[in-house]
This record gives C-alpha cells, sequence and structure tokens, in this order.
C-alpha cells in the first residue's frame, strides 16, 4: 500500500523562489476526514488522488495521472472553489521541499512541505521555514476551499 508521510511548515517572510514554480489547480470530490478523492491538474498533466485519514503525519496514499481532459472535466464535478497555488521546488541536501504560494482566496499563505521515508526522519531545516503545522486541520488542501485563508482571524 502507498503511504505518505508529510511534515508541513509555514514559510517565513522573505522567502524568495529560487526557480520556476508550477501552476496547480485542484479541486476535491470528497473531504470527509476518513478519505479525500482529489483531481488536479499540474501543468499539462491531470492526476486523481485518493488519500485516507491520517494517522499522526502518515495516511494512505494513491495517486494516479489522468488525461489532461479527464482531469478537466472532473474538475469541473468538484466541490467549489478550485484550490490554486504555485509549487516551487527547492533541493537542500538531499531533501526536496514543496513550496506551495497560494492563490484567490488563500492568496498570503505560503506552505512547504517535505516527504519523508519515516515519521521520524532527520531533514535540513531552511532559515526560511516557520511553525509547524503538520497536525493542524485548518492547513489542509482540502479544508481550504471551505474555510479559506483569508477569512481567518488573525
Amino acid at each position: 500500500m502507498a503511504q505518505e508521510i508529510e511534515r508541513k511548515f509555514l514559510v517565513k517572510a522573505g522567502w524568495q523562489p529560487q526557480g520556476q514554480g508550477e501552476k496547480i489547480a485542484q479541486g476535491y470530490l470528497s473531504t470527509v476526514p476518513e478519505r479525500t478523492v482529489r483531481v488536479r491538474i499540474k501543468g499539462e498533466k491531470g492526476f486523481l488522488t485518493i488519500k485516507g485519514k491520517n494517522k499522526g503525519i502518515s495516511r494512505a496514499e494513491f495517486e494516479y495521472e489522468i488525461p489532461l481532459k479527464e482531469a478537466e472535466a472532473i474538475l469541473e464535478l468538484a466541490e467549489q472553489p478550485v484550490l490554486t497555488k504555485t509549487r516551487y521546488l527547492e533541493r537542500h541536501g538531499s531533501d526536496i521541499w514543496e513550496i506551495d504560494v497560494f492563490a484567490g482566496e488563500n492568496a498570503g499563505l505560503v506552505v512547504a512541505e517535505i516527504e519523508l521515508t519515516a515519521e521520524d526522519s532527520d531533514f535540513f531545516r531552511p532559515a526560511w521555514l516557520g511553525e509547524e503545522v503538520s497536525g493542524d486541520v485548518r492547513y489542509y488542501n482540502a479544508n481550504l476551499i471551505k474555510s479559506p485563508y483569508s477569512l481567518w482571524k488573525k
């Protein structure tokens, strides 16, 4: 079974992208805690992803590439609004960080994620890494469509 082990952090002000980002649009067909079903368009490719319930920072994850036209059609069926962001990849040593800069109603939110091979894996912490939010459900992408960052009390 495929498993995702991921830690998520806020990104401190002042971080600047080191490379070219990739636009992502994603929508959810199911956002119940037991499972999420997501369709994503990343660049010119479509993906369908099923994720199980979180157990700590781990959960089952199954992702399949699907034809772009099908991803576009499925996105039309998704809960609204569709989540939009630009993803930047940064390598630090052997670690690859995914930094998501959200747009639309989630503008102003910048989150960094790292996928690990084990929950207790060591990793390099770049200077721009802020507070860890791995267990905070507000930062789950599936929840950002229901409760966008712009509506949070600061």
